[in-house]
Protein backbone atom coordinates (compact mmCIF):
# COMPACT_ATOMS: atom_id res chain seq x y z
CA UNK A 1 0.00 0.00 0.00
CA UNK A 2 1.16 4.01 -0.49
CA UNK A 3 0.56 7.37 0.73
CA UNK A 4 -0.99 9.36 -1.79
CA UNK A 5 0.02 13.06 -1.52
CA UNK A 6 -1.73 15.38 -3.99
CA UNK A 7 -4.90 16.24 -2.21
CA UNK A 8 -2.50 17.48 0.28
CA UNK A 9 -0.16 19.78 -2.10
CA UNK A 10 -2.70 21.16 -3.24
CA UNK A 11 -4.44 21.61 0.45
CA UNK A 12 -1.05 24.12 1.15
CA UNK A 13 -0.99 26.24 -2.34
CA UNK A 14 -4.93 26.97 -2.04
CA UNK A 15 -5.86 30.32 -1.19
CA UNK A 16 -9.16 30.21 1.04
CA UNK A 17 -11.65 31.75 -1.95
CA UNK A 18 -10.66 29.00 -3.87
CA UNK A 19 -12.31 26.13 -1.48
CA UNK A 20 -15.47 25.08 -2.00
CA UNK A 21 -17.83 23.83 0.73
CA UNK A 22 -19.67 20.98 -1.13
CA UNK A 23 -19.43 19.40 -4.86
CA UNK A 24 -22.94 21.65 -5.20
CA UNK A 25 -21.30 25.04 -4.86
CA UNK A 26 -18.37 23.55 -6.61
CA UNK A 27 -20.31 22.72 -9.62
CA UNK A 28 -22.47 25.56 -9.70
CA UNK A 29 -19.39 27.99 -9.63
CA UNK A 30 -17.68 26.28 -12.57
CA UNK A 31 -21.17 26.27 -15.01
CA UNK A 32 -21.34 29.89 -13.72
CA UNK A 33 -17.93 30.54 -15.41
CA UNK A 34 -18.89 28.76 -18.85
CA UNK A 35 -21.57 30.60 -18.92
CA UNK A 36 -19.70 33.99 -18.72
CA UNK A 37 -16.95 33.44 -20.73
CA UNK A 38 -15.92 32.95 -24.30
CA UNK A 39 -13.52 32.52 -26.77
CA UNK A 40 -12.13 35.25 -28.83
CA UNK A 41 -9.95 34.18 -32.44
CA UNK A 42 -7.75 37.36 -32.98
CA UNK A 43 -5.16 37.92 -35.45
CA UNK A 44 -1.82 38.43 -34.11
CA UNK A 45 -1.51 41.85 -35.87
CA UNK A 46 -5.11 43.03 -34.10
CA UNK A 47 -3.97 42.46 -30.83
CA UNK A 48 -2.54 45.25 -28.94
CA UNK A 49 -1.31 46.32 -25.61
CA UNK A 50 -2.41 50.10 -24.51
CA UNK A 51 0.28 51.75 -21.95
CA UNK A 52 -1.81 50.83 -18.50
CA UNK A 53 -1.17 46.80 -19.45
CA UNK A 54 -4.55 46.30 -20.93
CA UNK A 55 -5.60 44.02 -24.26
CA UNK A 56 -7.17 45.64 -27.27
CA UNK A 57 -8.57 43.28 -29.62
CA UNK A 58 -11.76 41.94 -31.70
CA UNK A 59 -13.70 44.72 -33.95
CA UNK A 60 -14.85 47.05 -31.03
CA UNK A 61 -11.70 47.12 -30.17
CA UNK A 62 -12.75 47.52 -26.21
CA UNK A 63 -9.75 47.13 -23.53
CA UNK A 64 -9.75 43.64 -21.57
CA UNK A 65 -7.75 43.43 -18.43
CA UNK A 66 -4.89 40.90 -18.25
CA UNK A 67 -4.35 38.32 -15.39
CA UNK A 68 -1.51 37.12 -13.78
CA UNK A 69 -1.89 33.66 -15.97
CA UNK A 70 -2.75 35.39 -19.49
CA UNK A 71 0.25 38.45 -18.95
CA UNK A 72 2.62 35.24 -18.14
CA UNK A 73 1.65 33.57 -21.05
CA UNK A 74 2.14 36.84 -23.25
CA UNK A 75 5.49 36.96 -22.05
CA UNK A 76 6.50 33.37 -22.74
CA UNK A 77 5.46 34.09 -26.33
CA UNK A 78 7.25 36.74 -26.57
CA UNK A 79 10.15 35.33 -24.97
CA UNK A 80 10.82 37.76 -22.05
CA UNK A 81 11.50 36.84 -18.58
CA UNK A 82 7.98 37.60 -16.43
CA UNK A 83 9.83 39.41 -13.64
CA UNK A 84 12.12 41.36 -15.74
CA UNK A 85 8.99 42.47 -17.28
CA UNK A 86 7.53 42.98 -13.79
CA UNK A 87 10.23 45.54 -13.26
CA UNK A 88 9.32 48.31 -16.02
CA UNK A 89 6.97 51.12 -15.96
CA UNK A 90 3.72 49.94 -17.20
CA UNK A 91 4.02 51.90 -20.89
CA UNK A 92 7.96 50.14 -21.18
CA UNK A 93 6.23 46.93 -20.54
CA UNK A 94 3.82 47.47 -23.36
CA UNK A 95 6.33 48.80 -25.34
CA UNK A 96 8.83 45.57 -24.88
CA UNK A 97 5.73 43.20 -25.48
CA UNK A 98 4.38 45.10 -28.49
CA UNK A 99 7.84 44.73 -30.19
CA UNK A 100 8.45 41.14 -29.04
CA UNK A 101 5.14 38.96 -29.36
CA UNK A 102 4.87 36.94 -32.47
CA UNK A 103 3.15 38.64 -35.35
CA UNK A 104 2.29 35.22 -37.57
CA UNK A 105 -0.02 34.61 -39.54
CA UNK A 106 -1.94 31.89 -37.01
CA UNK A 107 -4.51 33.20 -34.89
CA UNK A 108 -4.71 33.61 -31.35
CA UNK A 109 -7.62 32.10 -29.13
CA UNK A 110 -8.07 34.37 -26.37
CA UNK A 111 -10.55 33.20 -23.33
CA UNK A 112 -12.40 36.20 -22.01
CA UNK A 113 -14.23 35.82 -19.20
CA UNK A 114 -16.36 39.14 -18.37
CA UNK A 115 -13.72 41.59 -19.32
CA UNK A 116 -10.51 39.94 -18.04
CA UNK A 117 -8.44 37.59 -20.53
CA UNK A 118 -8.03 34.48 -18.97
CA UNK A 119 -5.39 32.60 -21.32
CA UNK A 120 -3.66 33.30 -24.75
CA UNK A 121 -3.00 30.15 -26.91
CA UNK A 122 -2.32 29.20 -30.10
CA UNK A 123 -4.50 27.21 -32.17
CA UNK A 124 -3.03 24.24 -31.19
CA UNK A 125 -4.66 23.99 -27.51
CA UNK A 126 -8.25 22.26 -27.06
CA UNK A 127 -10.41 23.50 -24.37
CA UNK A 128 -11.99 21.36 -21.83
CA UNK A 129 -14.49 22.91 -19.17
CA UNK A 130 -14.31 22.45 -15.33
CA UNK A 131 -17.66 22.27 -15.90
CA UNK A 132 -18.20 19.36 -18.53
CA UNK A 133 -15.52 16.98 -16.30
CA UNK A 134 -18.07 17.66 -13.36
CA UNK A 135 -20.63 16.88 -15.59
CA UNK A 136 -19.05 13.01 -15.77
CA UNK A 137 -18.69 12.57 -11.27
CA UNK A 138 -22.25 14.63 -10.74
CA UNK A 139 -23.36 11.37 -13.61
CA UNK A 140 -21.54 8.41 -11.79
CA UNK A 141 -20.59 9.48 -8.51
CA UNK A 142 -23.14 11.42 -7.05
CA UNK A 143 -23.20 9.71 -4.04
CA UNK A 144 -19.67 10.79 -3.35
CA UNK A 145 -18.89 13.19 -1.11
CA UNK A 146 -15.37 15.66 -0.10
CA UNK A 147 -13.40 14.03 2.51
CA UNK A 148 -13.50 16.04 6.63
CA UNK A 149 -12.09 19.77 6.42
CA UNK A 150 -8.68 20.17 6.81
CA UNK A 151 -7.24 20.89 10.15
CA UNK A 152 -7.44 24.70 9.46
CA UNK A 153 -11.26 24.30 9.05
CA UNK A 154 -10.96 25.53 6.02
CA UNK A 155 -9.50 23.53 3.20
CA UNK A 156 -11.94 21.02 1.85
CA UNK A 157 -10.27 19.01 -0.88
CA UNK A 158 -12.56 21.11 -3.40
CA UNK A 159 -10.87 23.75 -5.50
CA UNK A 160 -11.24 25.96 -8.29
CA UNK A 161 -9.40 29.06 -9.04
CA UNK A 162 -8.63 31.42 -11.84
CA UNK A 163 -6.22 28.62 -12.86
CA UNK A 164 -7.51 25.07 -12.05
CA UNK A 165 -9.63 22.65 -10.62
CA UNK A 166 -9.08 20.31 -8.07
CA UNK A 167 -11.24 17.85 -6.59
CA UNK A 168 -10.96 14.91 -3.59
CA UNK A 169 -14.26 12.77 -3.22
CA UNK A 170 -14.71 9.85 -1.26
CA UNK A 171 -17.27 7.35 -0.25
CA UNK A 172 -18.07 7.48 3.02
CA UNK A 173 -20.55 4.61 2.73
CA UNK A 174 -18.29 2.44 0.90
CA UNK A 175 -16.73 0.89 3.46
CA UNK A 176 -15.68 -2.98 3.21
CA UNK A 177 -13.68 -5.21 6.39
CA UNK A 178 -11.00 -6.58 4.84
CA UNK A 179 -8.93 -9.01 7.55
CA UNK A 180 -9.73 -6.45 10.70
CA UNK A 181 -8.93 -3.62 7.82
CA UNK A 182 -11.20 -1.18 6.30
CA UNK A 183 -10.94 0.42 2.91
CA UNK A 184 -12.78 2.73 0.94
CA UNK A 185 -13.24 3.96 -2.34
CA UNK A 186 -12.26 7.36 -3.65
CA UNK A 187 -10.77 9.77 -6.64
CA UNK A 188 -9.02 12.59 -7.59
CA UNK A 189 -9.86 14.76 -10.65
CA UNK A 190 -8.35 17.96 -11.84
CA UNK A 191 -8.64 20.06 -15.05
CA UNK A 192 -7.24 23.74 -15.46
CA UNK A 193 -9.44 25.61 -18.49
CA UNK A 194 -6.43 27.89 -19.42
CA UNK A 195 -3.43 25.26 -19.59
CA UNK A 196 -2.36 25.28 -16.40
CA UNK A 197 -2.15 21.37 -15.72
CA UNK A 198 -3.62 18.39 -17.96
CA UNK A 199 -7.08 16.72 -17.55
CA UNK A 200 -6.63 13.87 -15.36
CA UNK A 201 -8.18 11.71 -12.66
CA UNK A 202 -6.77 9.28 -9.95
CA UNK A 203 -8.98 6.32 -8.40
CA UNK A 204 -8.03 4.27 -5.69
CA UNK A 205 -9.23 2.35 -2.46
CA UNK A 206 -7.58 3.71 0.67
CA UNK A 207 -7.71 3.13 4.65
CA UNK A 208 -7.41 6.90 6.25
CA UNK A 209 -7.46 10.60 5.06
CA UNK A 210 -5.72 12.23 7.79
CA UNK A 211 -6.12 15.95 8.77
CA UNK A 212 -3.61 17.21 6.39
CA UNK A 213 -5.54 15.32 3.43
CA UNK A 214 -2.74 12.83 3.33
CA UNK A 215 -4.47 9.33 1.87
CA UNK A 216 -2.64 6.39 3.95
CA UNK A 217 -2.67 2.97 2.77
CA UNK A 218 -4.00 3.08 -1.21
CA UNK A 219 -4.18 0.42 -2.85
CA UNK A 220 -5.88 -0.42 -6.40
CA UNK A 221 -4.44 2.96 -7.73
CA UNK A 222 -5.12 4.03 -10.98
CA UNK A 223 -3.73 7.22 -12.58
CA UNK A 224 -5.36 8.81 -16.32
CA UNK A 225 -4.18 12.06 -17.85
CA UNK A 226 -4.47 14.22 -21.26
CA UNK A 227 -2.95 17.17 -22.29
CA UNK A 228 -5.46 19.92 -23.92
CA UNK A 229 -4.93 19.07 -27.78
CA UNK A 230 -7.15 17.84 -29.76
CA UNK A 231 -8.53 14.77 -28.80
CA UNK A 232 -8.97 15.53 -25.21
CA UNK A 233 -12.71 15.11 -24.93
CA UNK A 234 -11.63 11.30 -25.57
CA UNK A 235 -9.79 11.69 -22.18
CA UNK A 236 -13.59 12.49 -20.85
CA UNK A 237 -14.58 9.28 -22.09
CA UNK A 238 -11.36 7.57 -20.21
CA UNK A 239 -12.88 9.65 -17.01
CA UNK A 240 -16.06 8.11 -17.10
CA UNK A 241 -14.90 4.48 -17.50
CA UNK A 242 -12.20 4.81 -14.23
CA UNK A 243 -15.29 6.52 -12.25
CA UNK A 244 -17.77 3.91 -13.07
CA UNK A 245 -15.63 1.01 -12.83
CA UNK A 246 -14.82 2.58 -9.57
CA UNK A 247 -18.47 2.77 -8.16
CA UNK A 248 -19.20 -0.80 -10.31
CA UNK A 249 -16.66 -2.41 -8.08
CA UNK A 250 -17.98 -0.53 -5.33
CA UNK A 251 -22.36 -1.54 -5.94
CA UNK A 252 -21.43 -5.17 -6.84
CA UNK A 253 -18.59 -5.91 -5.29
CA UNK A 254 -18.52 -5.11 -1.80
CA UNK A 255 -18.24 -8.53 -0.71
CA UNK A 256 -16.17 -10.04 -3.95
CA UNK A 257 -13.65 -7.37 -2.63
CA UNK A 258 -13.28 -8.38 0.38
CA UNK A 259 -13.33 -12.30 -0.52
CA UNK A 260 -10.42 -11.52 -3.17
CA UNK A 261 -8.56 -9.98 -0.83
CA UNK A 262 -8.98 -12.52 1.38
CA UNK A 263 -7.46 -14.77 -1.13
CA UNK A 264 -4.79 -12.28 -1.83
CA UNK A 265 -3.65 -11.85 1.54
CA UNK A 266 -3.02 -15.70 1.65
CA UNK A 267 -2.90 -17.20 -1.59
CA UNK A 268 1.06 -17.51 -2.99
CA UNK A 269 2.22 -16.49 -6.58
CA UNK A 270 5.03 -19.34 -5.89
CA UNK A 271 7.33 -20.58 -3.37
CA UNK A 272 10.13 -19.34 -4.10
CA UNK A 273 11.53 -16.10 -5.41
CA UNK A 274 12.50 -17.70 -9.31
CA UNK A 275 8.28 -19.21 -9.10
CA UNK A 276 7.59 -15.35 -8.61
CA UNK A 277 9.62 -13.73 -10.85
CA UNK A 278 8.25 -16.15 -14.13
CA UNK A 279 4.94 -14.96 -13.17
CA UNK A 280 5.37 -11.30 -12.81
CA UNK A 281 7.72 -11.76 -15.86
CA UNK A 282 5.07 -13.30 -17.65
CA UNK A 283 2.84 -10.22 -16.82
CA UNK A 284 5.64 -8.06 -17.88
CA UNK A 285 6.25 -6.33 -15.32
CA UNK A 286 9.99 -4.59 -15.47
CA UNK A 287 12.58 -6.93 -13.89
CA UNK A 288 14.16 -4.14 -11.45
CA UNK A 289 11.02 -4.01 -10.08
CA UNK A 290 10.50 -7.60 -9.44
CA UNK A 291 13.43 -7.60 -7.66
CA UNK A 292 12.93 -4.88 -5.31
CA UNK A 293 9.62 -6.11 -4.58
CA UNK A 294 10.34 -9.36 -3.92
CA UNK A 295 12.27 -7.94 -1.02
CA UNK A 296 9.66 -5.49 0.17
CA UNK A 297 7.12 -8.94 0.15
CA UNK A 298 9.87 -10.54 1.80
CA UNK A 299 9.93 -8.01 4.90
CA UNK A 300 6.22 -8.29 4.96
CA UNK A 301 5.92 -12.06 5.33
CA UNK A 302 5.72 -14.10 2.43
CA UNK A 303 5.29 -14.00 -1.71
CA UNK A 304 1.32 -13.41 -1.21
CA UNK A 305 -0.65 -11.73 -4.59
CA UNK A 306 -1.48 -8.99 -2.25
CA UNK A 307 2.38 -8.11 -0.80
CA UNK A 308 3.28 -8.07 -4.12
CA UNK A 309 0.73 -6.25 -5.73
CA UNK A 310 0.97 -3.81 -2.52
CA UNK A 311 4.89 -3.86 -3.37
CA UNK A 312 4.87 -2.62 -7.36
CA UNK A 313 2.09 -0.61 -6.71
CA UNK A 314 4.27 1.47 -4.02
CA UNK A 315 7.34 1.40 -6.46
CA UNK A 316 5.52 3.06 -9.39
CA UNK A 317 5.11 5.73 -7.47
CA UNK A 318 8.63 6.61 -8.23
CA UNK A 319 8.08 6.36 -11.83
CA UNK A 320 8.59 9.85 -13.48
CA UNK A 321 6.16 10.04 -16.07
CA UNK A 322 2.44 9.30 -15.51
CA UNK A 323 1.85 7.36 -18.99
CA UNK A 324 4.48 4.49 -17.97
CA UNK A 325 3.22 4.63 -14.66
CA UNK A 326 -0.30 4.06 -15.72
CA UNK A 327 0.27 1.36 -17.31
CA UNK A 328 2.50 -0.28 -15.03
CA UNK A 329 -0.63 0.06 -12.52
CA UNK A 330 -2.63 -1.73 -15.11
CA UNK A 331 -0.68 -4.52 -15.38
CA UNK A 332 -0.06 -5.15 -11.36
CA UNK A 333 -3.62 -4.13 -11.14
CA UNK A 334 -4.37 -7.85 -13.31
CA UNK A 335 -2.21 -9.89 -11.01
CA UNK A 336 -5.83 -9.46 -8.61
CA UNK A 337 -7.20 -11.79 -10.67
CA UNK A 338 -5.08 -14.53 -9.79
CA UNK A 339 -7.23 -14.39 -7.06
CA UNK A 340 -10.50 -14.65 -8.05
Amino acid sequence: MTTLTAAHDELFKRLPDECYNSFETLYNSCRRQRENSHDLWEQPRDVMLTHDMTLCAGEDGSERRLNDWSFSQLCGMAGVQKGTVNRLTAKTASKVLEETLPRSGKPLQLLQTDDVVRSVHGVAYTRLWNAELLDVVQEFASDFTPPQKAADGVHTGLYCGEQDLFAFLIDPTGWTEINGEAFAPGFFVYNSEVGKRSLGCQTFWFQKVCANHLVWDATAVTEFSRKHTAGVREGLDEIRCMIETLVKYRNDRRDGFARIMKIAMTERLGHDADEVTKVLSAEKIPRHLIKEALELARQQGGFTIFALVDALTKLTQSVRYAGDRAELDTRIGRLMSLAV
